[in-house]
């Protein structure tokens, strides 16, 4: 065998090199397809699932893919864990096979350095070993393999295990993909209503910056960033008319415009990973004093995750230049929000908490209150890959 990476098209009939276990593997009955809702991801050429076998021994490999070859898989071998990332790096994989004993980098430390990447920690892993004891599988499964099987293998039990990852990794990839259209969606609403652009990644980074304040939890922090960018997706359905008119709106449009926040919750309600965010949506013109829209809620009533983003969209709002207005300065956008504070719309906390945190970071419009934007970027995508994962494992 060659020294690179093994490239293999849909596995075929193995060689009796192992005669036991691959007269188990040819002797196995025959199982079904995977379910239909999953095959129909894969239905089109070229894209069926992407396994990556990494195991130094060549008969091991040789006996998985006989024990797969009823499933049309793309099977990619490497004898070293450099020749396995490799293929991480150049092709899309969708579940990963390990030995735990490979020579240089065990099993577990390559699961821990797959896992620690976050282009690769929502790939499915499963690690094989002839070590058996509890402590060896722990060793597996705390350093990120998502199943642990011991040798010798029994081929129906590893076709099981391999179709239901995944199905697993389908079900994730098709929610971030629906995730993906929204959030662009979201950003199209953006410029179609006017705003001046970065409108909706200043106030993800004004939220999570409040929330961080007040010490929210890593969820209602992912959910403030989330909702920075969905807060307003429900004007989608608002038309054009009414939202770019420029005179007053009359009694019947100011109730269409309203009703984005009920149209941008019954969007996103279908999507278990939103749930987080649908307060945000519907609660995020409400009033401290009970007179906001949809449902006149008071107080605290109103969710905080609502209450910290209506926080960050009205100082956005004020602090840059819309057709209707200039922009105006961080201490006016301030002073402006301590008066509505006192006229009884705002929470006062939320205000005290936020105008403290721009007098201690007089670059607060542009620096986001010492909070990265690349730094938000990671502490999303790590948040919500733990997230998505929790949705499935429930």
């Amino acid at each position: 065998m060659g020294d690179g990476p093994k490239v293999l098209g849909e596995t075929k009939s193995a060689e009796p090199v192992n005669g036991c276990l691959i007269l188990l593997a040819a002797a196995a009955p025959t199982t079904s397809r995977l379910s239909a809702p999953w095959n129909e991801r894969y239905k089109e050429p070229g894209s069926e699932p992407s396994i990556l076998i990494l195991d130094p021994v060549e008969v091991n490999r040789h006996l998985l893919r006989a024990m797969l070859r009823q499933e049309p898989y793309r099977i990619r071998e490497a004898r070293k864990p450099a020749e396995a990332f490799e293929f991480l790096e150049k092709e899309k994989i969708d579940l990963i096979i390990v030995e735990m004993m490979i020579p240089g980098l065990s099993g577990p430390e390559f699961c821990r350095k797959v896992k620690s990447d976050r282009r690769w920690q929502l790939i499915p892993i499963l690690m094989m070993s002839t070590l058996h004891g509890v402590e060896n599988e722990l060793a597996g499964i705390t350093s990120g393999a998502d199943e642990f099987l011991l040798k010798p293998l029994h081929p129906a039990i590893v076709r099981a295990r391999v179709q239901s990852m995944l199905r697993h990794k389908a079900a994730i990839d098709t929610l971030e993909e629906a995730e993906s259209i929204l959030f662009g969606l979201a950003q199209a609403i953006e410029y179609r209503d006017n705003y001046t652009a970065g409108h909706c990644q200043r106030i993800a980074w004004y939220s999570v910056s409040l929330g961080m304040a007040l010490g929210m939890q890593s969820s209602e922090l992912l959910a403030l960033h989330r909702g920075g960018f969905l807060h307003d997706i429900g004007k989608i359905a608002v038309p054009d008319a009414i939202l770019h008119k420029n005179g007053d709106l009359t009694p019947e449009e100011w109730e269409i415009m309203r009703s984005h926040t009920v149209k941008g919750e019954a969007i996103c309600r279908p999507m278990k990973s939103l749930q987080g965010v649908l307060p945000i949506i519907r609660y995020h013109h409400e009033r401290w004093d009970g007179s906001g829209y949809p449902d006149g809620l008071r107080g605290e009533e109103i969710p905080l995750v609502a209450r910290v983003l209506q926080i960050a969209d009205i100082f956005d709002a004020l602090t840059t230049a819309r057709p209707y207005k200039p922009a105006y300065p961080p201490q006016k956008a301030l002073e402006i929000l301590r008066e509505e504070t006192a006229r009884g719309w705002r929470d006062p906390e939320l205000v005290e908490v936020f105008s403290r945190l721009h007098a201690a970071d007089e670059t607060l419009a542009q620096a986001t209150m010492g909070v990265h934007w690349q730094q938000l970027e990671l502490l999303n995508k790590n948040l919500s890959s733990s997230y998505n994962l929790s949705c499935f494992q429930k």
